[in-house]
This record gives C-alpha cells, sequence and structure tokens, in this order.
C-alpha cells in the first residue's frame, strides 16, 4: 500500500508543534483527565506517537512520569525543543524493546492509528503496547470517528473530498487541519468501529469503555457539526484473558 506519513516532514512537524487544543481538539482531550482517573491507577505512561510532545506534556500536567515515542525524527527533535527535560525517543515501527514488558499503568495513543496502514501493522503495534501493559494497565486510544471525513468542523476541512463518503476501512481519506498555518491535505486511514472491534481482538486486548465526546453550546468555539456529530472515540482497553 502506498501511503505517505506527512508527520515524518519537517515542515509539517513544524506547523503541528505550534498546535495546543484548539476548536475540535478540544473535544478530544476535554474529557480524558476524568477518563484517565477513572481508568487508571499509578503514574508510569508512555506516549505512543508522541509527535512534538503535545500528549506527553498533556500527561506530564497530570502528574504522570512520560516517556514519548515516534517514528519521526523531526516531531521528537521538536519535542525535545520545546521540552528539553522530557524523555523522547525515535523508535522503528512495531519496535518497543528498550521498554520492559508489564511497565506502564497507562499508554496514550491520541491519533496516531489514524496514520497506520493495514490490520497487519495496526495488529503488530498494539500487540508491543499490550506487552508493556502492567496487568491493571489501560490503554487508551484515541482515534477519528468515519464521520469526521465526512463533514465540516471548526478545526478540520473536508468539503473539498467528496470521494471520502465512498470510502471504506482502509482506504485513505483526506483531510485539512484549519488551525495550523500548513494548510496540505493530510492523508489519513479511514477504519471503523466494527474494524477496531476484530483489531483489537486480534491484537489480545479488551474495551473496558468507549466515548464519544461531543461539543456543549457554552463551550467558547463556534462549532460547526461538533455538538451533534462526535468527531472523535476514546477506547479505553485492557489486557483481554485470552492468549
Amino acid at each position: 500500500m502506498d501511503f505517505s506519513n506527512v508527520y515524518k516532514d519537517d515542515k509539517r512537524a513544524d506547523a503541528y508543534s505550534k498546535l495546543q487544543f484548539p476548536g475540535t481538539y478540544y473535544l478530544a482531550f476535554r474529557d480524558l483527565p476524568a477518563i484517565i482517573s477513572e481508568h487508571v491507577t499509578g503514574k508510569e505512561a508512555l506516549d505512543f506517537g508522541c509527535g512534538s510532545g503535545r500528549s506527553t506534556r498533556f500527561l506530564q500536567k497530570l502528574g504522570f512520569r512520560v516517556s514519548g515515542v515516534d517514528i519521526s525524527e523531526a516531531m521528537t527533535r521538536k519535542a525535545r525543543d520545546i521540552d528539553p527535560k522530557g524523555n523522547y525517543y525515535v523508535i522503528e515501527e512495531g519496535d518497543f524493546s528498550q521498554f520492559k514488558e508489564g511497565s506502564f499503568d497507562l499508554i496514550l495513543s491520541a491519533f496516531p492509528f489514524d496514520n497506520i496502514p493495514t490490520m497487519e501493522k495496526k495488529v503488530m503495534n498494539l500487540r508491543g503496547l499490550r506487552n508493556l501493559l502492567s496487568n491493571e494497565g489501560r490503554l487508551v486510544n484515541l482515534v477519528s470517528t468515519p464521520e469526521i471525513y465526512t463533514h465540516e468542523w471548526t478545526s478540520f476541512s473536508t468539503k473539498d473530498f467528496p470521494e471520502n463518503k465512498d470510502a471504506r476501512s482502509g482506504d485513505t481519506v483526506l483531510i485539512i487541519q484549519m488551525d495550523t498555518e500548513n494548510k496540505e491535505p493530510v492523508e489519513d486511514i479511514l477504519w471503523t468501529h466494527e474494524s477496531y472491534l476484530e483489531t483489537y481482538d486480534r491484537a489480545q486486548l479488551e474495551i473496558v469503555s468507549a466515548y464519544h465526546p461531543l461539543a456543549k453550546d457554552d463551550e467558547p468555539y463556534e462549532w460547526v457539526n461538533e455538538t451533534e456529530i462526535p468527531p472523535w472515540v476514546v477506547y479505553v482497553l485492557k489486557r483481554s484473558g485470552h492468549l
């Protein structure tokens, strides 16, 4: 499959490193403190696909001891520039050998599975992450809903890509981020809830809870579809009993 990960690009990394939690992104992170507090005990955390460290710093503020990992040298370089005291590592895809199995109480994955193509690669990465979870550890997987690629949003536009409506699970879809200087289309991989169920089962993970955050009218943003259509899903996962 010919798939380009634009986040490995220096230009994209620079634009993305300036992004905080505006607009539609706000909904992705708004409920995470409460979700994590409900499901996670312990303070050892891994931020998988940390990018420029936005989500890593988010976990630091929640009191976690965090290691951030990413396949992009450009992104992790930005993360270190912003947070020189943070722990950021470049890894080869699916290679978690530098970490001890069972050593993390929380693994946060904020959006990287939107960019990992094929069932096989998703399962490979999830199995690797599963092995890093402690017995009571939780993997919080934050992903885009299929609907995000067929509607307009405060922070995203898809109106120039009507072909997204015909996309099936595993197909490449295009979306434009409106909150960054770089307005080049981003290539994502559409993945349905049904496909995630199969993916998690193959990776020996079990869904504990799933959240679909919606916007509220009294929040300080001019919402487009966010009050009625959830752009994100937050899956809370644990190691399943079967091997």
